[in-house]
């Protein structure tokens, strides 16, 4: 019998590999010479990377890089078995983690800076690759990607026509008067850059980054609409200097405009997150033949249907009429929902009433009985056949 596991991260629990491994020891506990192939999955957001370069045998690169508030951080991304692509994900620079919750206000939102994402850009090329994957979750910042753009040589010039040499955030975006594209990277039109995102939001206006994101990354009702105006006047510069309207596309939202800043100096292309990972990793060709398809993510509920991993899978599972059995921390409303995407049934892997802090610790014993539990059951229907 084949399986072929493909889950997400249980988030603070388990890396996807680590849901595989405990998927697959679930398995053979029961079926000693079942066939099991494991594909880590994620969605664009938080281990994507980590899914990426381990299936496909990858690397992990470590750089120093200017953080969201301007300090130096530890950023890592990864290049892929192919040695030709990198993945990178922005929280890993520019993320809001590097921001506790009690610093998180107005002043500082209109400081953060996606240059440190830039720099990993850069570092990429550096080590030769010609793809690049950028997940657009996390973020800190609200500037655009302008920040991201000085670092891979794009200049932005203020009022008395000199360049503005300190890491631009969201509340400098008024200041630029001209934006330089003379000493761009010269690799980077040669490069293929596709941006992992579910997000959707257009740059400005209320449904955009400002106001939608704002608030999370500590901006209040005036410093939304001071952002969303600056982001207004930003865009309106790199209509000029590229002549590409970003403004309303479907996506530049993300990351803080971080999308807008990339569809705008690079020859990027936005992608549904779990399309992209399923496509590097070639979820749907070793999915061939499989008997059973497992996935799984931390918690489970409406939400999973707009893009989440087990969604993807799902739906790619479907077309070749194989069940997929869906695991979860904890299930919430609207799962029925799910089952005519492709879902053939969602357990929740939890046995008893417990701290989350153990909850989180027994993720990995949860996976396996309740993997063990739904293989014996799938036993004994065949056995019975």
């Amino acid at each position: 019998m084949k399986f072929l596991l493909a889950p997400d991260s249980f988030k603070e629990s388990m890396t996807a590999k680590e849901v595989c491994q405990a998927m697959e020891k679930g398995i053979k506990n029961v079926l000693p010479n079942a066939q099991i192939i494991a594909v880590p999955m994620a969605d664009g957001g938080e281990g994507t990377t980590a899914s990426l370069v381990d299936a496909t045998h990858g690397q992990i690169i470590t750089k120093e890089v200017v953080g969201s508030l301007g300090k130096k951080v530890s950023a890592n991304y990864g290049i892929l078995g192919d040695g030709k692509t990198a993945i990178i994900e922005m929280a890993q620079a520019s993320g809001l983690t590097y921001i506790p919750i009690q610093k998180r206000t107005s002043a500082t939102i209109l400081q953060t800076t996606t240059f440190g994402t830039g720099e990993l850009i850069i570092d990429a090329l550096n080590h030769g690759v010609s793809n690049i994957i950028i997940g657009l979750g996390g973020s800190a910042t609200n500037d655009g990607g302008a920040g991201m753009a000085q670092a891979i040589g794009v200049s932005f010039r203020d009022q008395n026509k000199q360049k503005i040499n300190h890491p631009l955030g969201g509340g400098d975006l008024n200041k630029i008067s001209k934006i330089d594209l003379s000493n761009i990277n010269p690799k980077i039109n040669k490069t293929t850059f596709t941006l992992a995102s579910d997000v959707t939001n257009p740059l400005l206006g209320k449904n955009g980054a400002s106001y939608v994101f704002g608030k999370q990354k500590g901006a209040d009702e005036n410093t939304q609409t001071l952002l969303d105006n600056n982001l207004s006047h930003y865009a309106s510069l790199v209509k000029k200097a590229t002549g590409k309207s970003v403004a309303t596309i479907p996506g530049s939202g993300a990351a803080g405009g971080l999308g807008a800043g990339l569809l705008a100096f690079t020859p990027a292309k936005i992608k549904p997150g779990v399309k992209v990972v399923a496509r590097e990793t070639h979820l749907e060709d070793k999915m061939q033949n499989a008997d059973f398809v497992f996935t799984g993510e931390g918690g489970t509920d409406l939400q999973t249907k707009f893009g989440k991993t087990p969604f993807g899978v799902a739906q790619i599972a479907q077309k070749h009429d194989i069940p997929v059995i869906s695991l979860a921390g904890y299930l919430g409303k609207g799962i029925e929902q799910l089952y005519e995407y492709g879902f053939t049934a969602i357990f929740g892997i939890l046995n008893k009433a417990e701290p989350i802090e153990m909850a989180l610790k027994n993720g990995p014993a949860n996976v396996i009985r309740t993997t063990e539990n739904i293989v014996r059951l799938i036993k004994y229907l065949d056995e019975e056949k």
